[in-house]
């Protein structure tokens, strides 16, 4: 019997015992509260949702599920923090489209890899991107603010939450596959610039739903389309972009729940069928359709060749229209 040999049969020894540990443990977990960390602040439509989710995979997992607001960075801090952090399952990150896949291409100092760092646990839902126009705006469809827009390049200002936000890169899409010219004017969040579209100081924005809902209700801006694959039912005579002639246009915001990309596939599992159960429960439909959401329920494999095709799409997008990594 050589050195080697015995080494090799200690090694593979050791992982044995490891993996079973492993196994044994994930048949137990969790046996401590679970923490869903929100990169955002407390109030706004991804904590409200965090908290509705949280709520329904309590009694499933048999403890206490938390969210804390970790804001900061575009959502780059909280998600850094759980990408550096234990891998173990009992800490989970609330995802979006800026966290999980624009700030790779647009923070240079994020120190996270959206992919290798991350297991997707399930994707959630997604908050739709309406375009709104200033009342006095004389455009009531797409094909009307393409020939506004197309008489005098450049003319027409539009709003975003934020170079390289959301409401950003939607209108750089517009503006690729529409071949028209407009002026962007960055504001501080979606507050801000839905003021300036009802004062009428900017023209035009694409902003989520949730956020300008009730201003859209009560008349003080026009939607004219939804830059998404369906229709909403808070708004159900607002088009889609694609079904006024404009392909290849749509632009949702997605959430989705990460863990660390280490933590065991048992664990993934357990906490995967948790919240997919959760996902299927009517009060919660209920409660998301509330806050303006539209479930988009998928489950780990699927949600990672959708992320894929996200990464690939705006990683165009961004480079396209030349946004600056800030």
């Amino acid at each position: 019997m050589n050195a080697d040999w015995t080494r090799r049969h200690l090694l593979a020894g050791a992982g044995a015992l490891l993996a079973t540990a492993r196994a044994a443990w994930a048949q137990t977990f969790p046996t401590k509260p679970v923490r869903i960390v929100v990169p955002y602040p407390p109030g706004g439509p991804t904590d409200a949702l965090a908290r509705i989710v949280a709520n329904e995979i309590q009694s499933d997992l048999g403890q206490s599920v938390i969210v804390e607001n970790k804001p900061g960075g575009s959502g780059s801090i909280g998600t850094r923090g759980v990408a550096k952090g234990e891998a173990d399952g009992y800490t989970l990150v609330l995802g979006n489209n800026q966290t999980h896949v624009n700030n790779k291409f647009l923070i240079k100092d994020a120190d996270y890899d959206p992919v290798k760092d991350f297991a997707p646990v399930a994707g959630l839902a997604d908050l739709q991107h309406v375009l709104v126009v200033r009342n006095d705006l004389p455009v009531k469809t797409i094909p009307e603010l393409i020939a506004l827009a197309k008489k005098d390049p450049g003319k027409l200002n539009y709003g975003s939450t934020g170079v390289g936000s959301g409401s950003h890169l939607a209108m750089e899409l517009f503006k690729a596959k529409t071949g028209t010219d407009m002026t962007h004017i960055p504001y501080q969040g979606a507050g801000p610039m839905a003021a300036e579209v009802m004062a009428g100081r900017i023209d035009l924005a694409f902003a989520t739903l949730p956020s300008v809902l009730g201003q859209i209700k009560a008349g003080s801006m026009r939607a004219i389309a939804l830059a998404s694959g369906v229709r909403n039912p808070q708004l159900p005579d607002v088009p889609l972009l694609k079904e006024q002639g404009l392909q290849g246009a749509e632009a949702d915001s997605w959430l989705a729940l990460f863990v660390p990309a280490a933590t065991p596939a048992a664990v993934q599992e357990r906490l995967s069928k948790a919240v997919l159960t959760a996902m299927a429960k009517p009060q919660l439909a209920e409660g998301a359709a509330k806050l303006g959401f539209v479930l988009s329920v998928r489950d780990p494999k699927a949600f990672v060749a959708y992320h894929n095709a996200e990464m690939d799409k705006w990683e165009a997008v961004i480079k396209a229209a030349k946004v600056e990594a800030q």
